[in-house]
């Protein structure tokens, strides 16, 4: 939200946060890509399309290699890698596994 220059410094009332994030969370969660989970949007990851996703990425991208290589002076380009297990707040690195309800993860 910090980074995000529409995003108000205070609201008015309940109401119209309620009104604002209804949007704002609709967007983060659905349009938005986020860097740390390989450019997909968090629906994407929780609901397990980001495989599909980055295939079709991968393809795009070798059609455009194949048409103009000289654009790709470093590397072979290839989409971010497919985001593991995203937290929130992660566990300590010395709990096994955390308690059920304690995070929020977003899954493959």
């Amino acid at each position: 939200m910090k980074y995000r220059p529409e995003f108000p410094e205070k609201f008015g009332s309940i109401e119209d946060a309620r009104a604002f994030c209804s949007e704002f969370y609709r967007w983060y969660n659905t349009v938005h890509r986020h860097s740390g989970i390989g450019m997909h949007t968090p629906i994407d990851v929780h609901h397990g399309y980001a495989a599909e996703i980055r295939d079709h990425r991968a393809s795009v991208l070798e059609k455009a290699y194949m048409a103009h290589p000289e654009r790709f002076v470093r590397h072979h380009p290839v989409p971010p890698a497919l985001p593991t297990t995203a937290w929130i707040n992660p566990p300590d690195q010395d709990e096994k596994t955390p308690p059920a309800n304690s995070t929020t993860k977003l899954s493959k």
